[in-house]
């Protein structure tokens, strides 16, 4: 490929991935993409052979990176305690999706996703999510000293990834703490923070 078609083609999904994740896949025209990433009008059909074709890559991009950030936290949990792995589980997490300078279309275009389906929500679940509470769940079942299928794993796996749910960019976070600065200081007390908070609660649910 010539390389001005390969800028076209990485300006084209740029575009995509940006409107997509603003407006979800059916409000978002070829024109508007195009007009974006100020391209012929027939470039996303010429690259990716029309809208669909662009949003299965978009997609695509978006799920390679959810997955080397679960990636990243099993390396760097490697050979650890199981307390050592889920913190870092959850400041890789933090740093690498609420840290500035990442790709937080990423995490908007997923909630277009729950909000607004397409059957792309469906690779998601099976590709991130589910390999993702997977390892979760893993860590999970060693700190309460029960077998994996044990209802409270998935229950702490869960109220733990929702805390760190909770620090992405958000209207209602923004609104309700609009000084907090995610710096890597304050990513690293947060996570000491969800780490001890979780472990004291698992240890009150695994009981003595």
């Amino acid at each position: 490929m010539k390389a001005e078609d390969q800028e076209t083609r990485g300006r084209l999904l740029s575009a995509g991935a940006r409107l997509f994740a603003e407006h979800g896949f059916a409000k978002v025209t070829v024109r508007d993409i195009c007009r974006k990433a100020v391209a012929n009008v027939a470039a996303v059909n010429y690259h990716f052979g029309g809208k669909v074709g662009l949003y299965d890559e978009v997609l695509q991009a978006a799920v390679r990176t959810m997955q080397s950030t679960t990636e990243a936290a099993r390396e760097a949990g490697a050979q650890q305690p199981p307390e050592q792995q889920l913190r870092a589980y959850i400041g890789v997490f933090l740093h690498r999706v609420v840290g500035s300078g990442h790709d937080s279309w990423i995490h908007q275009f997923m909630l277009r996703e729950m909000s607004d389906p397409t059957p792309a929500l469906d690779i998601v679940i099976e590709q991130v999510i589910k390999p993702r509470m997977a390892y979760l769940c893993g860590i999970m079942a060693e700190l309460l000293g029960c077998p994996i299928d044990d209802p409270r794993v998935a229950r702490c796996a869960m109220s733990v990834h929702v805390q760190c749910l909770s620090q992405m960019h958000n209207p209602v976070a923004s609104r309700m703490s609009p000084a907090f600065e995610r710096t890597p200081e304050t990513l690293d007390a947060m996570t000491d923070h969800i780490a001890r908070f979780s472990l004291a609660g698992i240890r009150d649910i695994a009981g003595p």
